[in-house]
């Protein structure tokens, strides 16, 4: 079924949007804050607490390479390449 058109702007459907979802997240919130009330053996300990958090900071490490391991990979894709193109007989 094709979507009814709108006479909205996207920036201003996504303002709507941001603003739904805005409330739905306090709406939320404020349903888990009762259930905890409620059952106090389902509020996060301070321990898993404490490792949402760590996963929320960690970061993804870049594996940082040396100046000699990027020479000796040059190299070895320069060997490599001149054995393809050697291959191919061209001598570009």
């Amino acid at each position: 079924m094709p979507r009814p058109a709108t006479r909205l702007s996207p920036d201003r459907l996504r303002e709507l949007a941001r603003a739904g979802a805005a409330t739905a997240v306090k709406e939320l919130r404020a349903e888990i804050t009762a259930i905890e009330k409620a059952f106090p053996e389902l509020r996060p300990s301070n321990v898993r607490k404490a490792a949402i958090a760590t996963v929320g900071r960690v970061q993804r490490r870049s594996r940082k390479m040396s100046a000699a391991a990027r020479k000796a990979a040059s190299l070895r894709m320069k060997k490599y390449w001149a054995e393809r193109r050697k291959a191919r007989g061209t001598k570009t």
